[in-house]
């Protein structure tokens, strides 16, 4: 029930929130004459708001579980979405999606990935790739009927029919679904991971994750999903208008961009026998591999269909598996104890490098003087990401994970 529960709000979540407003960005500024630029700003500021309230918010997890943070960031959705839809001036539209920031923080993967990793424990990797699979077509599920809205409703009317559906499917769900008891954190010999059991018996959890924090590994681990992060969303996000510029037509750019949407489901089908067969440092190397090389190929100045969708559906594969990478990142290297404030701290600058990572790849572009070169540029931003990934796997391993 609480699988099925958050599959479900995720989907919507991520669909609403966040794949909603490119298909609505060009109507947003051409009815309120704002700039393009300036509307991406705004979305762009909300997601940077989520990702700041990563730490505090993987705090609140730990102690109090999902129940109140999901329901509590249902109902800001709602009301983030209301203002943006109702915005008389660019203000109040930058406060609804700082609101909506709000809403990201509290409804999307990581307090899911949380409440997974805590009460199914051995089971969680099959919990996590559920809710991902799923995650994973909000894509492929929200820009076209967003974009059939467009038909009957101009785009407030569309924000105002989304913010109804979260309300009405996500607050009752998260209030419902996640009433469960919340498990005590697991303690002592086994779950320490990377620390020796004596030391990582007896500690509080905030000094225990401070000691995990202050290690290289995690340091470097923080590094690489950052630039990785980056590199990739910078590429996704701006493969449209650069295939457009080179003379694609928009049909076929955004059947390109939706394909790398059905790559990201492909490939995390296959994660739990990549878990099996391959070590944490080599998971790290193939896929955080594959998105530069997929990266460095969007620099070739291709126009061919086949070769460009090829392209998007490898780097699809490669962001599906590393959404899951970053999932199990803390409890791969150091076991389930203190995850909420382990992966709270490591998904703020991950998720900053994310929401920067529009403006970065269009300023880039601008800044070189080419989409191509810009392309070139990310894909080694993505070689530094794995070079770090590569160290970040401390010597000791936790309790019944791979060989490293």
């Amino acid at each position: 029930m609480i699988l099925a529960g958050l599959c479900t709000t995720q989907i919507i979540a991520w669909g609403i929130l966040y794949y909603a407003f490119p298909v609505l960005s060009a109507r947003i500024a051409a009815d309120t004459g704002w700039t393009t630029a300036s509307v991406t700003v705004a979305y762009s500021a909300g997601l940077v708001v989520s990702a700041l309230l990563g730490i505090p918010v993987g705090k609140v997890l730990d102690r109090r579980g999902p129940r109140l943070v999901m329901t509590a960031g249902s109902v800001l959705g709602v009301a983030g979405l209301v203002m943006i839809a109702s915005a008389a001036n660019y203000w109040v539209f930058l406060a609804g999606w700082l609101t909506a920031g709000v809403a990201m923080a509290g409804n999307l993967y990581p307090p899911a990935f949380a409440a997974v990793t805590r009460w199914y424990g051995a089971r969680r990797v099959f919990a996590l790739m559920m809710i991902t699979l799923i995650g994973g077509l909000a894509s492929t599920v929200f820009a076209p009927v967003t974009e059939a809205l467009t038909e009957t409703f101009d785009w407030r009317g569309v924000y105002l029919v989304l913010a109804a559906v979260l309300g009405v499917v996500a607050i009752p769900v998260h209030g419902v679904v996640l009433r469960r008891p919340w498990p005590v954190e697991p303690r002592g010999p086994g779950h320490g991971g990377a620390l020796e059991p004596d030391a990582a018996e007896g500690q509080s959890e905030a000094a225990y994750a401070r000691q995990v924090m202050r290690s290289p590994a995690y340091v470097l681990m923080t590094v690489g999903l950052t630039l990785g992060g980056m590199a990739m969303f910078a590429a996704m996000i701006n493969l449209v208008p650069m295939l457009i510029e080179r003379g694609v037509s928009s049909g076929l750019a955004a059947w390109i961009l939706g394909l790398g949407g059905l790559g990201q489901v492909i490939g995390r089908l296959f994660y739990m026998s990549l878990e099996r067969r391959l070590s944490v440092r080599a998971r790290h190397l193939w896929i955080y591999g594959l998105l530069a090389v997929s990266t460095a190929a969007l620099a070739l100045d291709a126009t061919n269909a086949v070769w460009l969708i090829a392209i998007s559906m490898v780097a699809g594969v490669g962001r599906g598996i590393s959404t899951l990478l970053k999932a199990t990142a803390v409890t791969d290297r150091w076991g389930p104890r203190a995850y909420g404030r382990l992966s709270g701290v490591f998904n703020a600058p991950v998720m900053f490098g994310i929401a920067i990572s529009p403006a970065l790849g269009a300023w880039l572009a601008e800044l070189l003087g080419s989409w191509e070169m810009m392309y070139l540029v990310l894909a080694v931003i993505g070689a530094l990401a794995v070079i770090a990934l590569l160290f970040s796997v401390p010597r000791q391993r936790p309790s019944g994970a791979p060989p490293q």
